[in-house]
């Protein structure tokens, strides 16, 4: 069992899904990793992958889905109306 890169958080699922792996763990933290990985493999790239991006990774994530929200399809739905900006 693996552990969040970030808050440590213990991994509760695997998903395969059309050749692809995605890791999920407690904190709700879903990376894709490559499927032929072992679990040293694996929390070795999530230590360099993630490790050294940090926050920047969340913050990344978050102004992705600010745009989606404020000016993308997100706002179409969210908007009263269903008119978005």
């Amino acid at each position: 069992m693996l552990a969040c890169p970030f808050c440590g958080a213990p991994e509760t699922d695997r998903i395969d899904l059309e050749g692809h792996r995605f890791l999920v763990f407690r904190c709700m933290f879903t990376p894709e990793v490559e499927p032929t990985l072992s679990d040293a493999e694996i929390a070795d790239r999530l230590r360099t992958t993630f490790g050294t991006e940090g926050a920047a990774y969340f913050r990344g994530t978050c102004d992705r889905l600010h745009v989606y929200v404020t000016k993308g399809e997100g706002a179409k739905v969210l908007a009263p109306g269903g008119a978005g900006p």
